[in-house]
């Protein structure tokens, strides 16, 4: 089914990320993001990237395939640095665009196509999976480019979908009787492992 919902709030979420973008001077994507080693720029670089893969998958089920959010070997570390440097008209002009074409790819995805699967890095998921996580990928990253949108910002729709997600991880990071003294307030919160 078509996620309606996430599909006008990722809208939403465009125009945010791309108003902040385009009040980045050129000094300011070059400055350091909240992620260690990463720029403004390399991470307006992912968001386009990442943009751009989910396009792709949004372009597999009318040709009947089941396509992969990159290619094997991909390296997003890499594809960001290689991307970083553009000026902010770039920027401001490519990601539109990106942003645009994936919009548009929703609005003309057919009903029945909805439930198609596209594999990801974490697995296989419905093409209205993807949506949801192309949501997350704008709204954290656009909290990481610590530039004065913080997480009190981010639409409760995005916090409606993403916390349930993310507790159900939790076990997986953290001992769970560690976790539940936690919640219990008996003790302190525990150190979570990788993602």
């Amino acid at each position: 089914m078509r996620p309606a919902g996430l599909i006008d709030t990722n809208r939403e979420s465009h125009r945010r990320f791309l108003a902040t973008v385009a009040d980045l001077d050129e000094k300011a994507l070059r400055a350091p993001s909240r992620l260690p080693g990463w720029s403004r720029g390399h991470v307006v670089a992912h968001v386009l990237n990442k943009t751009q893969a989910h396009l792709r998958l949004f372009g597999g089920p009318a040709l009947g395939e089941v396509r992969a959010l990159y290619p094997p070997g991909h390296d997003q570390d890499a594809a960001a640095a290689k991307g970083a440097d553009r000026s902010q008209d770039q920027f401001a002009a490519v990601l539109d665009a990106a942003f645009t074409a994936l919009e548009d790819a929703w609005d003309h995805l057919a009903e029945q196509h909805w439930a198609a699967m596209a594999v990801m890095t974490a697995g296989e998921r419905t093409l209205a999976d993807v949506v949801s996580h192309h949501l997350r990928n704008v709204e954290v990253h656009h909290v990481d480019l610590d530039a004065g949108y913080v997480p009190a910002d981010w639409p409760p729709e995005f916090v409606a979908t993403e916390l349930p997600k993310r507790l159900r991880d939790l076990s997986r990071r953290a001992d769970e009787a560690e976790m539940l003294a936690w919640l219990l307030g008996r003790r302190d919160a525990p150190t979570l492992g990788p993602w």
